[in-house]
């Protein structure tokens, strides 16, 4: 009966704190994107509901990668608070067990571990396909607000553009790139000193052309590479006869789709490379939750128990950076072909297991 209550009483402890950590990560994305959203408000006068939709679709998008994120915070925070209290000590004394005590934290990584399934599944890929969709449709509406000063924008058109300089409101670009990978099989390298936005309203629709000055075209097909100056190239952005719907992004397949892309036997080497990526990715980040609720219940019982509380937050800060440095080394590797995409990302699981193994077991003895 003790051990009930303990359990009831240590998982109604970490489920608010779950919650809680859900809501800050949410607002730490939302605020990385503050500046962006902003200035399509002030600069191009995308209206609030558009701005609202693209935070909403945003959070559901991020959602895989935020619950394992505050799973961690909660559990670590938890303990570390049962621990600095004495609490921990206290159920010791009634005869728990630490495995026992840590029971609450496997029953709470178990409902996140389903929960990030299925946002990665499925969830998430329909929001960040939302946001992507929207997106272009605003690149469609306000194809000024696709340029920014010393960014690599790709969100509005199926290729990167990049300016040094942007004058959004005469539109007019000064050092521009672009890398249009639209013919996967041969693609294009635009270098000009300037360029000009063009976009009117006709009765046909919208369209919007960027005139480039003084520059030159770079294409490599197969083994044959071309170089064309330019004295004036224009390059269609989007036109109202172009009906087409932006082509899914890896990240915005659900997992059947990409089983799917996976089986083509035609399919381009390094596409594929990304699609192993991202099929891989989505189980890695569903697993690491498990991990996570483990290695918290193990540092936040091992960690100096006379430390401030605020020393848990900073713990979990240090051990998600560490996952995350490794976890994108990893997938940089995978998709570079060094290694297969399963064995990069379920390694850098396996060694945050270990860890958290090692952390549990030192709190045990």
């Amino acid at each position: 009966m003790r051990g009930l209550k303990a359990i009831r009483y240590i998982f109604f402890e970490t489920l608010p704190a779950f919650l809680m950590g859900v809501l800050i990560f949410v607002g730490i994305i939302l605020m990385m994107q503050a500046l962006r959203l902003t200035d399509f408000v002030i600069s191009h006068g995308v209206p609030l509901k558009i701005i609202a939709e693209l935070m909403l679709y945003l959070s559901v998008s991020f959602l895989p990668i935020i619950l394992p994120m505050s799973l961690l915070f909660s559990v670590l925070l938890t303990y570390a608070r049962l621990s600095n209290d004495s609490e921990i000590v206290a159920f010791k004394s009634l005869g728990l067990s630490m495995a026992y005590l840590a029971f609450p934290a496997v029953i709470l990584s178990v409902a996140a571990t389903l929960m990030s399934a299925q946002t990665s599944f499925y969830l998430g890929p329909w929001g960040n396909r939302r946001f992507e969709v929207l997106m272009h449709e605003l690149g469609r509406q306000k194809a000024g607000a696709a340029f920014r000063d010393g960014v690599f924008s790709q969100d509005f058109f199926d290729m990167v553009v990049y300016a040094n300089k942007v004058d959004s409101k005469a539109g007019r670009l000064t050092d521009v790139f672009i890398y249009d990978e639209r013919d996967a099989k041969s693609p294009v390298t635009i270098i000009a000193k300037e360029g000009d936005l063009i976009q009117e309203n006709t009765k046909a629709g919208a369209f919007a052309k960027l005139r480039l000055v003084s520059g030159n075209i770079h294409r490599t097909h197969q083994n044959t590479y071309t170089k064309v100056d330019f004295q004036t190239f224009i390059i269609d952005l989007f036109n109202p006869y172009d009906t087409s719907e932006r082509q899914k992004s890896p990240p915005s397949m659900t997992l059947d789709e990409l089983r799917s892309e996976l089986r083509k036997p035609d399919l381009d080497a390094g596409l594929k490379s990304k699609l192993q990526v991202e099929f891989q990715r989505r189980w890695s980040l569903s697993g690491a939750c498990l991990i996570f609720a483990l290695l918290g219940v193990g540092l936040g019982t091992v960690t100096n128990r006379r430390a401030s509380r605020g020393g848990g937050f900073v713990m979990c800060l240090v051990v998600l950076i560490s996952y995350w440095v490794c976890y994108m080394t990893a997938e940089s590797a995978a998709r570079s072909g060094y290694i297969s995409a399963g064995a990069a990302l379920w390694t850098v699981n396996l060694v945050f297991l270990l860890v958290a193994l090692n952390t549990l077991r030192r709190s045990w003895t």
